[in-house]
């Protein structure tokens, strides 16, 4: 839905005569915390018969069977929240990479090469979280995940893929993305809202927005979209910003249904030289979206 986030990290904005708020840091990425309760949306995942055999296809392989496909409560329900856990973060950046990138299986070092990127970017992750990356006053990942039940046998790939433990339950991360309070993003356009006042923080971007093919098509990124927009109220942020590729006309549909509307696009040459398809930047006013 959404491209992998750049690693390195942006050119520093002139200096401001503003102080900057202090950066908040995750209490994954500190101190061992207490647990708090959480009452995320709850959704259900179970095999669908007769689905279409495209919708099964896995990144690099994986097992046959259904699609699929998410319901309102039960058992195997999907959990859409803040990240909890290091393991889960690991998991949610494995989907991320799963999702982005496109590998010959029988090819020479593959394997290697997405170990490589999936810990580059856990690294990198990590940093923007604790506040270690310039630009980037605050930034939370948020994930759906499910318990690895038998109904999930089919996603066989996805499940071995990004897995993690919670308190000796074995979880898949099956949606991802990252809300981020900043001016901009590396290689991005930049939103025009609330202005260029560099002393100001209520501007946000949603970036590496995934949901595990498998899973697509159920509302489950519609559930982690609105999970950041009530976060992002939590913050502060007037000011919500998407990036999405222009041939992208699923998730362009998404942020639509989300309240997102068009802001601008990326120039032909820049994407060019980027490598990539042309990107709309898409606004969401959050002192008018409906809670």
């Amino acid at each position: 839905m959404a491209s992998a986030s750049r690693l390195l990290p942006p050119t520093p904005p002139p200096h401001s005569a503003a102080s900057p708020p202090a950066r908040h840091r995750h209490p994954a990425l500190a101190a061992p915390r207490s647990r708090r309760p959480i009452n995320p949306p709850r959704l259900r995942c179970r095999a669908a018969a007769g689905a279409a055999a495209t919708t099964t296809t896995t990144t690099g392989g994986g097992g046959g069977g259904g699609a699929l496909v998410l319901e309102g409560s039960g058992a195997g329900a999907v959990a859409v929240r803040e990240f909890v856990t290091l393991d889960e973060l690991r998991a949610a950046v494995r989907l991320r990479i799963r999702t982005f990138y496109e590998y010959a299986t029988d090819s020479y070092g593959a394997e290697d090469l997405r170990k490589s990127l999936a810990d580059r970017e856990y690294d990198a992750l990590q940093d923007r979280i604790s506040g270690k990356m310039i630009n980037f006053q605050r930034v939370s990942c948020i994930n759906g995940t499910v318990p690895l039940l038998p109904s999930l046998v089919s996603a066989e790939e996805l499940c071995s893929t990004c897995k993690f433990v919670e308190d000796g339950e074995e979880r898949v991360v099956v949606g991802s993305l990252d809300l981020n309070q900043c001016l901009w993003l590396p290689d991005e356009l930049t939103g025009k809202r609330p202005g260029v006042n560099e002393s100001s923080h209520t501007r946000a971007y949603l970036s590496n927005v995934c949901v595990a093919k498998e899973l697509q098509r159920n509302g489950l990124g519609y559930a982690l979209v609105d999970k950041s927009k009530k976060l992002a109220r939590e913050w502060g942020i007037t000011d919500l910003y998407v990036h999405v590729a222009i041939n992208n006309e699923a998730a362009q549909k998404l942020y639509n249904k989300c309240g997102f509307v068009y802001e601008s696009e990326e120039p032909a040459w820049k994407a060019r030289f980027l490598g990539r398809p042309r990107r709309l930047l898409l606004w969401l006013d959050l002192k008018k979206d409906a809670l």
